[in-house]
Protein backbone atom coordinates (compact mmCIF):
# COMPACT_ATOMS: atom_id res chain seq x y z
CA UNK A 1 0.00 0.00 0.00
CA UNK A 2 2.61 2.61 0.91
CA UNK A 3 4.54 2.26 -2.38
CA UNK A 4 1.33 2.62 -4.05
CA UNK A 5 0.94 5.75 -2.43
CA UNK A 6 4.66 6.76 -3.13
CA UNK A 7 4.24 5.51 -7.12
CA UNK A 8 1.00 7.62 -7.69
CA UNK A 9 2.81 10.91 -6.21
CA UNK A 10 5.35 10.24 -8.20
CA UNK A 11 3.44 9.80 -11.32
CA UNK A 12 1.54 12.56 -10.23
CA UNK A 13 4.48 15.27 -9.37
CA UNK A 14 7.58 13.92 -10.65
CA UNK A 15 9.16 14.11 -7.67
CA UNK A 16 8.31 14.16 -3.69
CA UNK A 17 10.11 17.46 -2.03
CA UNK A 18 8.69 17.11 1.20
CA UNK A 19 6.73 14.33 3.48
CA UNK A 20 5.22 15.48 6.42
CA UNK A 21 4.09 12.34 8.62
CA UNK A 22 0.97 13.65 10.58
CA UNK A 23 -0.88 10.28 11.44
CA UNK A 24 -1.89 9.48 14.44
CA UNK A 25 -4.18 8.34 17.00
CA UNK A 26 -4.19 7.72 21.07
CA UNK A 27 -5.76 5.26 23.60
CA UNK A 28 -6.16 6.38 27.01
CA UNK A 29 -6.21 3.41 29.64
CA UNK A 30 -4.39 2.66 33.18
CA UNK A 31 -0.86 1.18 32.07
CA UNK A 32 -1.86 -1.77 34.34
CA UNK A 33 -4.84 -2.32 32.08
CA UNK A 34 -3.59 -1.36 28.74
CA UNK A 35 -4.64 -4.10 26.11
CA UNK A 36 -2.02 -5.57 23.52
CA UNK A 37 -4.69 -4.10 20.67
CA UNK A 38 -4.42 -1.03 21.69
CA UNK A 39 -0.97 -0.76 22.12
CA UNK A 40 -0.41 -2.83 18.30
CA UNK A 41 -3.03 -0.31 16.95
CA UNK A 42 -1.19 3.12 18.38
CA UNK A 43 2.03 1.75 17.20
CA UNK A 44 1.37 0.58 13.50
CA UNK A 45 -0.30 4.46 12.81
CA UNK A 46 2.01 6.67 14.79
CA UNK A 47 5.15 4.92 14.73
CA UNK A 48 5.37 1.80 12.26
CA UNK A 49 3.56 3.74 9.06
CA UNK A 50 5.76 6.84 9.52
CA UNK A 51 9.34 4.71 9.45
CA UNK A 52 8.35 2.90 6.48
CA UNK A 53 5.95 5.71 4.81
CA UNK A 54 9.44 7.39 5.21
CA UNK A 55 11.32 5.07 3.95
CA UNK A 56 9.97 4.55 0.82
CA UNK A 57 10.06 8.19 0.19
CA UNK A 58 13.51 8.73 1.72
CA UNK A 59 14.84 6.27 -1.56
CA UNK A 60 13.95 8.73 -4.10
CA UNK A 61 14.62 11.91 -1.70
CA UNK A 62 18.13 10.47 -1.67
CA UNK A 63 18.46 9.85 -5.40
CA UNK A 64 17.53 13.06 -5.60
CA UNK A 65 19.80 14.48 -2.67
CA UNK A 66 17.25 16.85 -1.78
CA UNK A 67 14.39 16.70 0.48
CA UNK A 68 12.58 17.50 3.86
CA UNK A 69 10.81 15.07 6.21
CA UNK A 70 9.06 16.88 8.78
CA UNK A 71 7.53 14.10 11.78
CA UNK A 72 4.50 14.63 13.90
CA UNK A 73 6.39 13.93 17.56
CA UNK A 74 4.97 15.39 20.82
CA UNK A 75 5.61 17.04 23.99
CA UNK A 76 5.04 13.18 25.09
CA UNK A 77 8.38 12.86 23.42
CA UNK A 78 9.99 14.33 26.09
CA UNK A 79 7.92 13.52 28.85
CA UNK A 80 5.78 10.33 30.24
CA UNK A 81 2.33 11.64 29.78
CA UNK A 82 -0.42 9.72 32.22
CA UNK A 83 -2.85 6.75 30.76
CA UNK A 84 -1.26 6.99 26.95
CA UNK A 85 1.29 4.22 27.55
CA UNK A 86 1.48 3.24 24.06
CA UNK A 87 0.95 6.87 22.53
CA UNK A 88 3.86 8.20 24.88
CA UNK A 89 5.98 5.43 23.38
CA UNK A 90 5.26 5.87 19.56
CA UNK A 91 5.90 9.63 19.72
CA UNK A 92 9.24 8.97 21.77
CA UNK A 93 10.02 6.56 18.95
CA UNK A 94 9.00 9.60 16.26
CA UNK A 95 11.46 11.59 18.67
CA UNK A 96 14.70 8.56 18.02
CA UNK A 97 14.01 8.21 14.46
CA UNK A 98 14.01 11.89 13.37
CA UNK A 99 17.39 12.24 15.10
CA UNK A 100 17.71 8.67 13.69
CA UNK A 101 17.11 9.37 9.96
CA UNK A 102 18.78 12.94 10.56
CA UNK A 103 22.21 11.50 11.20
CA UNK A 104 21.68 8.93 8.44
CA UNK A 105 20.32 11.49 5.75
CA UNK A 106 21.56 14.77 6.06
CA UNK A 107 25.05 14.08 4.04
CA UNK A 108 22.58 12.67 1.42
CA UNK A 109 20.94 16.37 1.12
CA UNK A 110 17.66 15.11 3.20
CA UNK A 111 16.78 16.62 6.00
CA UNK A 112 14.55 15.15 8.94
CA UNK A 113 13.27 16.81 11.79
CA UNK A 114 9.57 16.97 13.45
CA UNK A 115 7.27 19.33 15.40
CA UNK A 116 6.43 18.50 18.87
CA UNK A 117 2.81 20.38 19.43
CA UNK A 118 1.58 20.37 23.65
CA UNK A 119 -2.01 20.48 24.36
CA UNK A 120 -4.00 21.60 20.91
CA UNK A 121 -7.67 21.23 20.51
CA UNK A 122 -8.14 18.41 18.03
CA UNK A 123 -10.57 15.38 18.86
CA UNK A 124 -7.70 13.68 20.21
CA UNK A 125 -8.32 15.70 23.69
CA UNK A 126 -11.89 16.19 23.35
CA UNK A 127 -12.02 14.29 26.47
CA UNK A 128 -9.60 16.21 28.96
CA UNK A 129 -11.13 19.98 27.37
CA UNK A 130 -14.53 18.65 28.41
CA UNK A 131 -13.46 17.45 32.01
CA UNK A 132 -13.25 20.72 33.87
CA UNK A 133 -10.97 19.74 36.80
CA UNK A 134 -8.01 18.83 33.67
CA UNK A 135 -9.04 21.26 31.57
CA UNK A 136 -8.14 23.91 34.40
CA UNK A 137 -5.22 22.07 35.49
CA UNK A 138 -3.55 21.79 31.54
CA UNK A 139 -4.37 25.50 31.20
CA UNK A 140 -2.67 26.64 34.41
CA UNK A 141 0.52 25.41 33.47
CA UNK A 142 0.63 26.56 29.53
CA UNK A 143 2.09 30.03 29.97
CA UNK A 144 0.09 30.71 26.69
CA UNK A 145 -3.03 30.34 28.55
CA UNK A 146 -5.05 28.70 25.58
CA UNK A 147 -5.09 25.30 23.84
CA UNK A 148 -3.35 25.21 20.71
CA UNK A 149 -5.29 25.92 17.43
CA UNK A 150 -4.17 23.26 14.31
CA UNK A 151 -3.04 26.53 12.67
CA UNK A 152 -0.46 27.20 15.03
CA UNK A 153 1.63 24.40 13.99
CA UNK A 154 1.56 25.75 10.27
CA UNK A 155 4.65 28.37 11.15
CA UNK A 156 6.70 25.63 12.44
CA UNK A 157 5.99 23.21 9.59
CA UNK A 158 6.40 26.15 6.61
CA UNK A 159 10.13 26.68 8.34
CA UNK A 160 10.84 22.85 8.22
CA UNK A 161 9.81 22.82 4.76
CA UNK A 162 11.76 25.97 3.47
CA UNK A 163 15.32 26.64 2.33
CA UNK A 164 15.59 28.71 5.54
CA UNK A 165 15.93 25.53 7.35
CA UNK A 166 18.80 23.72 4.85
CA UNK A 167 21.11 23.38 7.91
CA UNK A 168 18.39 22.00 10.76
CA UNK A 169 18.91 18.79 10.90
CA UNK A 170 17.49 16.20 13.86
CA UNK A 171 15.59 19.23 15.58
CA UNK A 172 12.55 18.47 17.60
CA UNK A 173 10.72 21.91 17.63
CA UNK A 174 8.04 22.04 20.68
CA UNK A 175 4.81 24.26 19.89
CA UNK A 176 2.99 23.89 22.92
CA UNK A 177 2.51 27.55 24.82
CA UNK A 178 5.10 27.17 26.76
CA UNK A 179 4.58 24.36 28.39
CA UNK A 180 8.36 22.59 27.96
CA UNK A 181 9.53 25.95 29.38
CA UNK A 182 7.82 25.99 33.07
Amino acid sequence: MISAVVDKALAQCGQIDILVNNAGIIRRCDAVDFSEADWDEVMDVNLKSAFFLTQAVGRHMIAARHGKVINIASMLSFQGGVRVASYTASKSGIAGLTRLLANEWASKGVNVNAIAPGYFSTNNTQSLRSDEGRNREILARIPAGRWGQPSDIGGAAVFLAASASDYVNGAIIPVDGGWMAR
